[in-house]
């Protein structure tokens, strides 16, 4: 009953579409470009790029991926408490929420002398033993993480505790999606391969390694080690117009004519009088803005939306709760469904008109905004 309504084109409200098939599909293509030995981590922090979090980590969790991966506790906590098993990275956990990340057995990513420092008190402190962590070495990307010189350091302070194991070493690569920047990625990757050997050797045993996201695995696969990250490519997008051709987008975003104008010339549209009409326009305003996740850069005909496949480039300024667009020659009435981004315009094309990336459009994405998932 819900696709027929949807395909009648009577979504009613501004709404994002969760296709988890679309989500499978991207699962099961980045797999395929794996060893089949290869540990394959969902990375779901941020609400899983804008979309639902819990929905899209339960359905990994049914397709076999071996981790998840979240930005901060209270991402993973949600997990927890939605029922989610498998194991949970938490990439920038900070000392204030270890006993909740410890409760709900989430193992958190130790990324200076700092942390590693306190979380072993916490462990001490609550009798812990072996608990499950992750040391995060910087390679170049330079934003979180030990350095290589801090190998000894790290052993130094491990040596006779059996609070904590060491599960994996891990790091990020900087530029993985920029062939220009081969050479920088292959000296990371070598970086951390000599870090790792040195790790493991004065450690006594072998944590298993991760380094790659997306691009990562798309254009470095040698370096895949023991297990791969991927975020935004299973959200259907992969940084490269021949790979996106490969996935599909998993949120669609939709919304609705709340009430169509006729505009004389010399007629302005929004605030500030940002757009005035050279000729007779009809324009249609629709019931989103810059509350839901469109800012104001999109706006003044930079960006376009679809209204029945034809583009309807948004004039005038974006307002908080609405945006007014050009449907002039567009046979359209009120109550009738826009697409802002998804299958037919890309979240990254959408993006781009606005000089920026599909991760930031995703993400912005306002929690007010309804959720419907399809091919649950």
């Amino acid at each position: 009953m819900l696709k027929r309504r949807l395909q009648m084109g009577n979504i009613g409200e501004t709404t994002l579409e969760i296709d988890l098939s679309a989500l499978e599909h991207n699962y099961h293509y980045l797999k395929s470009k794996l060893s089949s030995d290869t540990k394959f981590l969902g990375v779901v922090k941020a609400f899983a790029y804008g979309s639902d979090m819990v929905i899209i980590a339960q359905k990994l969790e049914r397709l076999g991926a071996d981790y998840l991966a979240v930005a901060y506790t209270k991402e993973g906590v949600l997990l927890r408490e939605a029922g989610i098993q498998i194991p949970i990275l938490v990439l920038h956990p900070q000392p204030v929420n270890f006993d909740h990340l410890i409760l709900h057995k989430l193992e958190p990513s130790m990324y200076s002398p700092k942390i590693l420092k306190e979380f072993l008190e916490m462990a001490q402190k609550l009798g812990l033993g072996n608990f499950p962590i992750h040391i995060k070495f910087n390679t170049g990307l330079n934003r979180l993480g030990f350095w290589e010189q801090d190998v000894d350091h790290i052993v130094e302070i491990l040596n006779g505790r059996n609070e904590v194991k060491v599960v994996s070493i891990f790091s990020h690569l900087a530029a993985s999606e920029d062939p220009n920047e081969k050479d920088f990625s292959l000296t990371q990757i070598n970086t951390f391969k000599k870090i790792s050997q040195e790790l493991n050797e004065k450690l006594g045993y072998a944590p298993f390694r991760h380094m790659l996201n997306t691009s990562g695995i798309l254009n470095y696969p040698e370096a895949q080690f023991e297990m791969a990250r991927c975020g935004i490519g299973l959200y259907g997008y992969g940084n490269e117009s021949t790979i996106d051709q490969e996935l599909k987008p998993v949120a669609t975003l939709k919304t609705v004519i709340s009430q169509l104008h006729q505009i004389e010339p010399n007629e302005s549209v929004g605030y500030n009088r940002a757009f005035t009409s050279d000729r007779y326009r009809t324009t249609a305003t629709l019931p989103l803005g810059h509350a839901d996740g469109i800012g104001r850069q999109y706006g003044n005909q930079k960006t376009h939306v679809l209204v029945h496949g034809k583009k309807a480039p948004i004039i005038g300024n974006v307002c908080m709760d609405m945006i007014m667009v050009d449907v002039t020659g567009i046979a359209c009435k009120e109550g009738d469904e826009v697409v802002v981004f998804g299958t037919e315009q890309s979240a990254e094309g959408f993006a781009n008109t606005a000089g920026t990336i599909s991760y930031e459009i995703l993400t912005a994405i306002s929690s007010r905004v309804k959720r419907v998932v399809l091919n649950p």
